[in-house]
């Protein structure tokens, strides 16, 4: 077993990797941009190491920042978590060339091969798993995206090769929408998974989103854990998963977990992934009702990673998966067979996101967590980062924590839910927890006919003022009102220099000595403060962030006229793409910030004539 794990991640996810190697007695190291200086997987880590600013590209997906921090801290192995690097084939092959560090996950060549979407396909055709009707061959043109559309017929999906969770992925109605869409998924795909390559599939409106949980090792054995339910989304995103899934029976059910099986023989597949597919679901059909083996399912995508949603399978097989990533990346064999995988009882997760339901669930944009009081009791499981206190660090995810509940049936679970949400005392910050409360008062999600695209086009959203009101919470400032100055000094241990910042509240920056800071890429403790804010120097009309994201694309330039409503540039939070437009027309005098810059709510952006 390894001695050292380095955990190339943030937030809860994070400490879930820590507790895991805590459990094999192995050391921990943690990894922080400037805006997670004070996060609670930094708090947890038995070491910890700034890779960089706040942006992610500037940090948690600066490959080299990471394996240096993990060869500076004597690391022997990295886990990528989910996100950020962890299915990107180009880094695993960066750990698996880095002397002395094991890569905890599958291959490089295997990511290449089943992580990458058209590589997926083709692997799957091999296994005769049943795919999607789509291309094989990334796709360049929009006249490709028509043509595909004219012989298939709308809509169309468009996805990135390294997308995953509905980031990068665009839904064409018409051909109309081709070039926009085709332009929007590739800038996604460079910008979130540092590529910009897409493929099509004809986009099933209706389905039901089913996984099975994929186990490997170096030996030749390969297990599944069963299928998780994944079809209550919204916008592509998760919002409750549960397992095993309310709509199979058990043939149907047996017939998706050993398409997954051929699958993962297919792809030389080892450690954990997950195996997606989606299941053509009846609109007539009811509560009770069971989708049975006659169903037609496809192959969706691989994810060569641990997922969101692992703790659900964990719950209702009794099996660490995380655990069994480390065990299998140092060597170790599978010690149970298929036929000891058994699904007892039901478990359902809810992701808490920092977002208010009731304003189209708009992210926070930031604030502090005056109460943090989670639920407890038999069954319930609380997969976090935070404690009561810490500040929202909106920069990222808007996903805060995950609660999941357990019980021996689906009845059972959503009693036992209800009484989990009502437990859970959050204050200072809107999350969604009022919305799960409402989801599980609804007749839809309770019978389990619900499939992807409810939340989207057939929920009644009548309700939400009403859970909001009962069991939301009023958003407040951030706690660090005080002014912090960050003090640099150098110790001496055993003989060993470091230096250390020493931050300070309610100090008068100006009796602080300004110090020259170190740029290396990590130490212990080291942080830097990085002021993006935007300055104008013009007088006019200034066009604000609404909200703190990143700049994605700029569309306007100085001296270009625009008319009120006209999009001036592309800004993304919390996952979605915000058109910023303009509310008057005007000329364009001054452009404040450009791609890739990130900017706070009320930073400058375009300033109008």
């Amino acid at each position: 077993m390894f001695e050292k794990v380095l955990v190339a991640n943030r937030g809860e996810i994070a400490v879930r990797v820590m507790r895991a190697c805590e459990d094999l007695g192995v050391a921990t190291v943690a990894v922080y941009s400037d805006a997670d200086k004070n996060a609670g997987h930094v708090r947890y880590a038995d070491e910890a190491y700034n890779v960089g600013p706040a942006r992610a590209a500037d940090s948690y997906l600066d490959q080299g920042a990471i394996v240096e921090a993990a060869q500076q801290a004597g690391a022997d192995a990295i886990h990528p978590g989910y996100g950020f690097l962890a299915e990107n084939a180009d880094f695993a092959a960066r750990v698996e060339e880095a002397e002395g560090v094991t890569w905890v996950g599958p291959s490089s060549d295997s990511m290449e091969q089943a992580g990458e979407k058209t590589n997926a396909r083709t692997v799957m055709q091999a296994a005769d798993v049943p795919i999607v009707p789509g291309t094989t061959d990334p796709v360049e043109t929009v006249d490709e995206v028509e043509a595909f559309g004219n012989e298939h017929g709308y809509p169309v999906a468009i996805k990135a090769e390294g997308g995953g969770g509905g980031r990068g992925m665009k839904v064409v109605e018409d051909e109309s929408e081709a070039a926009d869409q085709l332009e929007a998924a590739k800038r996604e795909g460079e910008a979130y998974f540092d590529n910009d390559s897409v493929y099509l599939e004809r986009y099933l409106e209706s389905p039901r989103h089913i996984e099975v949980q994929i186990l490997a090792d170096h030996h030749g054995n390969v297990r599944h854990l069963g299928e998780r339910d994944c079809s209550l989304q919204r916008r592509h995103q998760k919002v409750i998963e549960e397992g095993p899934s309310p709509a199979l029976t058990d043939d149907l059910r047996e017939q998706i977990g050993e398409a997954a099986r051929r699958g993962a023989d297919e792809a030389d597949y080892y450690n954990a992934g997950t195996f997606e597919f989606l299941v053509e679901d009846d609109d007539d059909r009811e509560a009770g009702d069971l989708l049975d083996a006659d169903s037609d399912f496809y192959f969706l995508e691989v994810n060569t990673r641990i997922q969101v949603e692992h703790t659900v399978t964990e719950e209702i097989t009794g099996i660490d998966i995380v655990k069994w990533q480390l065990r299998v990346a140092a060597g170790e064999e599978l010690t149970f067979s298929q036929d000891d995988v058994d699904l007892r009882g039901h478990a359902m997760e809810f992701r808490i996101n920092a977002e208010n339901a009731a304003e189209e669930f708009a992210p926070a944009q930031g604030g502090a967590l005056e109460t943090y009081d989670p639920p407890g009791g038999i069954g319930v499981r609380m997969d976090d980062a935070l404690r009561q206190g810490d500040d929202l660090v909106t920069d990222y995810d808007s996903m805060i924590a995950k609660l999941v509940v357990s019980a021996s049936d689906r009845e059972e679970c959503i009693a036992r839910s209800k009484r989990a949400l009502r437990e859970y005392t959050i204050e200072g910050i809107h999350t969604i927890r009022p919305f799960h409360l409402m989801m599980l008062d609804d007749d839809a999600f309770v019978g389990g006919t619900h499939t992807t695209n409810y939340l989207d086009d057939h929920m009644d959203e009548t309700p939400i003022e009403e859970y909001q009101g009962r069991y939301g919470t009023e958003a407040s400032s951030s706690s660090t009102e005080e002014e912090t100055v960050t003090r640099e000094f150098t110790v001496e241990v055993n003989g060993k220099r470091f230096q250390v910042d020493l931050e300070e509240s309610g100090v008068p920056e100006a009796s602080t000595p300004q110090r020259p800071t170190d740029d290396g890429p990590a130490r212990k403790g080291g942080s830097s403060n990085d002021d993006d804010t935007t300055a104008v120097a013009g007088d006019g009309e200034v066009i604000e962030a609404e909200m703190q994201g990143t700049v994605l694309e700029v569309a306007v330039e100085e001296g270009e006229t625009v008319e009120p409503g006209d999009p001036v540039l592309v800004l993304e939070a919390m996952k979605m793409e915000n058109d910023i437009v303009a509310e008057m027309g005007g000329t364009v005098t001054e452009v404040a910030v450009e791609a890739g810059n990130s900017v706070d709510q009320g930073d400058a952006l375009v300033v109008l004539d």
